[in-house]
């Protein structure tokens, strides 16, 4: 089943939170997505829209996660989160490269330091300290760049009401609160934890009074239709 939204109004600058899942699939760099995303985002700069993308880890977080734990059996958190940041950051100097005539010379780690003078119609951020995922990151720029939406695109179209890779009979959501978001994840940031938004940056969008949209970064023509202002296929959290 697949939820169609009415379009939605986007500001300038579009901030986009680009999953890792998206950037390398099966253990690859996806060039295929890459390439046609890279199509696809300078087709709407043509038009004069601009982007803040921040970059995702993606399983390269979890292998590297995992590898350490094998190896040594037990890690702090704030270790295997930073083994996370820094997959995020490989992921966001990929995305600044493939976008390099029109991006941003600075990807984005530090979000203390507030993008001065940017005037290219592309900004690329990743990771930046422990205790939340990439997607905290990108509604922190949201707030430094007053944008009202947040499009996260992932390997998900929905998020559903419990895991669908457990449950069969996980029903997709076409609007969700962020309380009820709360209730679902819990609070607390887990290294590594795979949710349709990290919990922590949950918390910050619902202060913010944000709304997040959640959708398949694959399907492009999906996406375009959302960055369009036409009917699009997600979920929405506000």
């Amino acid at each position: 089943m697949f939820f169609m939204h009415k379009p939605l109004t986007l500001q300038n600058p579009i901030v986009i939170s680009v999953g890792g899942a998206l950037i390398i699939s099966k253990g690859k760099v996806d060039t295929v997505f890459l390439s046609e995303f890279n199509a696809l985002i300078r087709t709407h700069v043509a038009q004069g829209k601009r982007f803040l993308f921040v970059a995702g880890g993606g399983g390269v977080c979890r292998e590297y996660r995992d590898a350490g734990k094998a190896v040594i059996h037990t890690m702090p958190d704030d270790d295997l989160d930073w083994l996370g940041i820094h997959a995020t950051r490989l992921n966001g100097h990929l995305l600044r490269t493939i976008f390099k005539d029109i991006a941003h010379p600075r990807m984005i780690e530090n979000y203390d330091r507030k993008l001065e003078g940017w005037e290219e119609p592309v900004a690329v951020g990743a990771g930046w300290k422990p205790g939340h995922s990439s997607d905290y990151c990108a509604t922190y720029l949201a707030k430094d760049h007053g944008a009202k939406t947040l499009i996260n695109l992932s390997n998900i179209a929905h998020v559903f009401d419990k895991d669908p890779k457990k449950y069969d009979d996980a029903k997709p959501l076409k609007h969700i609160t962020w309380s009820t978001m709360q209730q679902m994840l819990g609070t607390k940031w887990i290294p590594g934890l795979n949710a349709p938004f990290d919990p922590i940056a949950s918390q910050l969008a619902q202060t913010l009074g944000l709304t997040v949209v959640v959708a398949h970064g694959r399907h492009l023509a999906n996406v375009d239709h959302l960055l369009s202002g036409r009917p699009f296929i997600g979920t929405v959290i506000s």
